[in-house]
């Protein structure tokens, strides 16, 4: 299995800088679209575990839109053949001093694109940089 081959770690950052775009910007039809519609797609919130695409859709929709501005550090983007691929980021808030987020997702590519299938994002004390 070849790692990392630079193309396909060029497709995902794209992928990925346009779910963070869509995040930010709360596009919950984009980012909807970028999570695999189905009952296995699983992400773990900060305050919430949540199975199956209609349950992540369901959280997008009721989210509040205030205060999703971050700032992003050492994202690495880790491409597993040409078709599995994790991202992983660090992520701050103004809203929230003293914390870091974390986010990692694993990214498959189909027939329709990359699409996310597993997603976690937590919140920890910072401890340094």
């Amino acid at each position: 299995m070849e790692v990392d081959l630079p193309d396909v770690v060029s497709e995902v950052r794209a992928a990925f800088e346009r779910y963070e775009s869509a995040l930010v910007g709360n596009d919950v039809d984009t980012l909807d679209a970028l999570f695999r519609d189905d009952p296995r797609t699983i992400r773990y919130g900060g305050g919430e575990n949540l199975y199956g695409y209609a349950a992540i859709a369901a959280f997008r929709q009721a989210r509040s839109p205030a205060g999703l501005a971050r700032t992003l550090a050492k994202t690495v983007i880790t491409a597993y053949g040409r078709d599995v691929a994790v991202a992983s980021t660090l992520f701050y808030r103004g809203s929230a001093p003293g914390k870091v987020g974390r986010q990692m997702q694993t990214w498959v590519r189909f027939g329709d694109g990359w699409r996310v299938v597993a997603a976690h994002v937590s919140v920890i004390e910072e401890q340094g940089k």
